[in-house]
């Protein structure tokens, strides 16, 4: 610090070390260029001549050295411990000297003499103590012992009492490892400025937890900085917290509404939850070159969004969505909510609700934007208004009713919500009405049941399965396959839709189309026994009716063993499908591929699997030509169909499934 009353900046820094800590031009990156050049012990700093107050104040908003907000340059307090209006640096008492070496202002890049910033001369120092919270008292009057005087103390250089607390050698005390580089005891002490740089240092670095923990003990140290809560949401944004981020952000520029960096971060942050015109209002901040046309886009593409979802053109609503996602809105929680919406009203019902777990995860609305709107909804409102619709197709009624009545309470007054939650109240209770009724075996009653229900929502596959039941039950098995279609063209994996309506089928002896909803439910199911068997019965009938001799055929069993070529000729004529694994018993493959074997037996109960040892039977192996293990033969009616050999997996059982049809 010199006496001349020359700005800070005007020290002899060398310009390498200031560049250092100079930021670019990217959005999302802290403010580097806020370097005080005061004491490292003390951020006190002497009150400058007119024309340097001006000069430092001047350049505050973009974050380069001056009495920013919340600054006072003034160094003496008055025994209260509030700062004077003094610009006077009292010289040092007696025992509280202190050398300097310069190294914590020297800039990591650079280790050349003239990158040093020269030691403030001991005159220059602050009078008084430095207390654990930072402030400096009025030094007390009686002189300390001649042994203390004569003795000058280095920072880190050993465990010396200094005012209150003390310094611990090697800066140890900290609890983490961001404190643990700054000291417990002594980050109280240290520079604002130098938590800040090496905040910047780990924000550089993508540690973004590290570098928040050390932008918030900056702003403890120093409250009134704005850059250093810009610093901080910078952090929070790079840890995905973003509405966090327009907290720290808003606070930053309530300190300095003049700070234009902190402007441009909350708009881009507004921007990207896609908040346009929060946006708008900082972009258009006088000094700044906003990204107009970014916004501009998201803000086209949100409109046409609202439009369509109005007339419900659901597919155009999906292609404005992804429009303004991709042109920056990519943390907009509405827009991926609006998606999934667009999705089930498409009735891509699974899609729809996939579409929920990459939402971007994103805690309570926070400030300004708890009361955000979108599509005339309040945001978090219509989060659960889309939950709820979801909910409800998928026949979780509770869930459904519970989104509903949250959306309600959130916005109140909105008539699409309020339409939304008496419409899911009246089919819950309709469904509830509908299932007592089937229990108690009154199927006509709970058929109009569940019609009251699909009144009021008339593509719920849940309600329209359940009246396919009662229809089967009253013997009326083409309408409950009318409303098993319905129910699929709603869900078309709705298992149970497919179940009903393959029983409906085998009712009608239409055996070619329950073969088929038996053989999608195999694949649904694969381990489902009772579905297996299902399916070998109907297909036993289709075989019937086709005039096909079917004596002989059993369902299920386990793998046969042959041992004769006597036996293996009787077991491949048997009717229908025969699977023979040839194999030895020391072969590695054969011996992994045994197991599955054993599953595909009871996965398709209709078709006979066989094992031959080629090295225990070679009469076998002899008449049938197999030299190489694992080998796989498929027989239909005593006919050989396919020859595999050494398969995976897969391709046995897609051969095997083939066949089985």
């Amino acid at each position: 610090m010199s006496h001349s009353g020359k700005p800070v900046s005007e020290l002899g820094l060398s310009q390498r070390f200031r560049d250092s800590l100079s930021c670019s031009d990217d959005d999302n990156k802290p403010d580097f260029r806020e370097l005080d050049l005061g004491s490292p012990v003390s951020t006190l700093r002497p009150r400058h001549s007119t024309a340097a107050t001006s000069t430092t104040s001047s350049s505050s908003s973009n974050g380069s050295i001056g009495s920013g907000p919340g600054r006072a340059t003034v160094s003496r307090r008055s025994h209260s411990g509030e700062l004077s209006n003094s610009g006077e640096i009292n010289s040092p008492k007696p025992g509280h000297r202190r050398s300097y070496s310069g190294q914590s202002m020297r800039s990591p890049s650079s280790s050349s003499p003239s990158a040093a910033v020269t030691s403030p001369p001991p005159s220059v120092l602050p009078a008084g103590n430095i207390c654990p919270s930072g402030r400096v008292l009025k030094a007390a009057t009686t002189p300390a012992p001649a042994s203390r005087s004569s003795r000058s103390d280095v920072l880190g250089s050993g465990t010396v009492n200094y005012g209150h607390g003390s310094i611990m050698r090697g800066g140890r005390g900290g609890g983490d490892a961001a404190g643990a580089r700054i000291g417990g005891d002594s980050a109280k002490r240290v520079d604002p400025e130098e938590v800040k740089r090496m905040g910047n240092e780990e924000y550089r670095r993508g540690r973004f937890a590290e570098a928040l923990c050390l932008y918030d003990r900056a702003i403890a140290l120093s409250p009134g900085n704005a850059a250093y809560r810009s610093n901080r949401a910078a952090a929070l944004t790079g840890l995905g917290r973003l509405p966090e981020a327009v907290k720290a952000c808003e606070e930053a520029v309530g300190l300095d509404p003049n700070y234009g960096r902190a402007h441009q971060r909350l708009a881009m942050l507004f921007l990207r939850l896609g908040l346009v015109e929060d946006a708008r209002k900082h972009l258009c901040y006088p000094g700044l070159h906003p990204e107009m046309q970014k916004l501009q886009i998201v803000e086209k593409h949100i409109g046409k969004c609202t439009d369509v979802r109005r007339i419900r053109d659901w597919k155009s609503v999906l292609r404005e969505v992804d429009a303004a996602i991709a042109a920056g809105a990519d943390s907009c929680v509405q827009l991926f909510m609006c998606r999934a919406e667009a999705l089930l009203k498409l009735h891509l019902m699974d899609d729809a609700e996939s579409s929920l777990s990459r939402i971007p995860k994103c805690e309570q609305h926070l400030g300004s934007l708890s009361q955000a709107r979108f599509f005339g909804m309040i945001s978090e409102a219509y989060c659960y208004f889309v939950r709820a619709q979801i909910e409800m197709a998928f026949g979780r009624f509770d869930n459904a009713v519970s989104a509903a009545e949250k959306a309600n309470q959130i916005d109140p007054r909105n008539v699409e919500v309020a339409v939304l939650v008496n419409n899911v109240r009246m089919v819950a209770r309709a469904r509830l009405r509908g299932n007592d009724l089937f229990k108690s075996e009154r199927f006509t009653e709970a058929c109009s049941a569940y019609g009251d229900g699909l009144r009021l929502d008339p593509s719920n596959s849940v309600l329209y399965c359940n009246r396919a039941a009662c229809w089967f039950k009253l013997g009326q098995w083409e309408r409950s396959i009318e409303d098993c279609n319905q129910a699929l063209c709603i869900q078309p994996n709705y298992t149970k839709a497919i179940l009903r309506r393959a029983a409906s089928n085998s009712k009608l002896e239409r055996w070619e189309e329950a073969v088929k909803d038996y053989e999608l439910l195999r694949r649904e199911l694969p381990d489902d026994n009772e579905v297996a068997e299902a399916l070998f019965h109907v297909q036993v009938a289709l075989k019937k009716s086709r005039g096909e001799e079917v004596h002989n055929l059993k369902f299920g069993g386990e793998v046969e063993d042959i041992s004769s070529l006597e036996q293996f000729r009787a077991a491949i004529s048997l009717p229908g499908v025969s699977v023979v694994h040839f194999k030895t018993a020391s072969n590695l493959q054969c011996k992994q591929i045994s197991p599955f074997v054993d599953t595909l037996c009871n996965r398709y109960p209709s078709i006979n699997f066989h094992n031959v040892d080629i090295q225990a039977s070679p009469a076998i192996a002899t008449a049938e030509n197999v030299r190489i293990v694992p080998t796989f033969k498929i027989y239909k009616n005593g006919s050989r169909m396919k020859e595999i050999i050494c398969p995976s997996h897969d391709m046995l059982e897609n051969s095997i499934r083939h066949y089985s049809l």
